[in-house]
């Protein structure tokens, strides 16, 4: 698998013991955008989403938590990552748990979780766990220093922080009642 799999798979399973710890149960479910990406380009073109595309817009709108993951290019994050996100509605994501994470050649890009990604999500209005981890090559299989936890202790450090959001989080979201749909709706109205 790529690097970025590696860590996201490594993030879910710091996640999962960290809610099993708190009695709570997570069975994570993989996005490759790899796969999608001819249906994401299909769905910003015509505006329909293809059915895989459908089910993976679904997943992803309709988990507790997200990991999120995108190797850098051009000191960013990725053209289909962000592809993604921008067929997903805008409100889908409100106040959800989200741990970022990204993956690339050097630690010289690591700021890109705090310039693109968090930014991204923030948006969106997503709940960003404080620690965002970023995997140069040369921390795989490293311990850190002095200064500075390894990868490892890193994965852990975030998993935990979503896995305290999700467990806040109440087990079944109740539906809105109409009156907090009146008041967004006036709200959202604008007077010139």
């Amino acid at each position: 698998p790529s690097s970025t799999r590696l860590l996201a798979d490594r993030l879910a399973e710091s996640a999962r013991a960290e809610l099993a710890a708190r009695g709570r149960t997570a069975s994570p479910e993989v996005v490759e955008l790899r796969e999608l990406a001819g249906d994401i380009a299909h769905h910003l073109v015509t505006g329909f989403p293809p059915p895989r595309l459908s089910t993976a817009i679904a997943t992803v709108t309709a988990a507790d938590g997200l990991i999120v993951v995108t190797p850098v290019f051009a000191a960013s994050y990725s053209g289909l990552f962000k592809s993604f996100f921008d067929v997903i509605d805008s409100d889908a994501l409100t106040g959800k748990p989200v741990l970022t994470a990204a993956t690339g050649g050097t630690a010289r890009h690591s700021l890109v979780l705090d310039h693109a990604v968090r930014p991204l999500f923030s948006y969106l209005r997503a709940v960003v766990v404080p620690t965002a981890v970023f995997a140069a090559s040369e921390d795989w299989g490293s311990g850190g220093d002095a200064y500075t936890d390894g990868l490892p202790g890193r994965v852990r450090r975030a998993g935990a922080e979503l896995a305290v959001l999700m467990a806040a989080r109440p087990d079944g979201e109740e539906p809105e009642d109409d009156v907090t749909v009146l008041e967004r709706q006036l709200a959202d109205l604008r007077f010139d």
